[in-house]
């Protein structure tokens, strides 16, 4: 029983490390500060990380066309222009309306992924969001780049 609880440790361990790795093919910097603003609180924050690029989402989305980690389902990485209520989620503490304001009628351009290795039943191990442009922390300006929110699906 402790060999498999040091195993379920190291595995835990390994999948947490793998998620907090700066993300590939692109110029990213983690954003921790944005996690109180757009990730849920409580236990499930810690499946989140926030990191942020200069580059935009269609020189980004070319980058990762060929990064072998990512999974490709139909619809995938596909760029879609939504209002900031759905890029952003209903789950972080971010001032609704704040935002909603400071995108005025602009939309931010929001593209979905899973990230790999699959699984054995055919589940990815990360979600990914990236939008661009993105709010500043205090939700007063838009900043040019991209903003990208993994989701690691294999913490509990």
């Amino acid at each position: 029983m402790t060999r498999l609880l040091a195993a379920a440790a190291v595995l835990w361990l390994t999948t947490t490390a793998i998620a907090a790795e700066i993300p590939p093919s692109g110029t990213w910097t983690g954003a921790p500060g944005y996690l109180r603003l757009f990730a849920p609180s409580g236990p499930r924050a810690a499946a989140y990380h926030i990191y942020v690029s200069p580059l935009g989402i269609d020189t980004l989305l070319a980058r990762l066309a060929s990064e072998p980690s990512l999974l490709h389902p139909p619809g995938a990485w596909m760029p879609a222009a939504l209002v900031p209520g759905d890029a952003f989620g209903q789950t972080g503490s971010y001032d609704r309306s704040k935002l909603a304001r400071l995108y005025g009628s602009k939309r931010a351009l929001v593209a979905h992924g899973p990230r790999g290795p699959s699984t054995p039943l055919g589940a990815s191990s990360e979600a990914w969001t990236l939008i661009s442009p993105y709010p500043s922390r205090d939700l007063t300006r838009l900043e040019p780049g991209t903003m990208l929110i993994v989701l690691n699906l294999q913490l509990p």
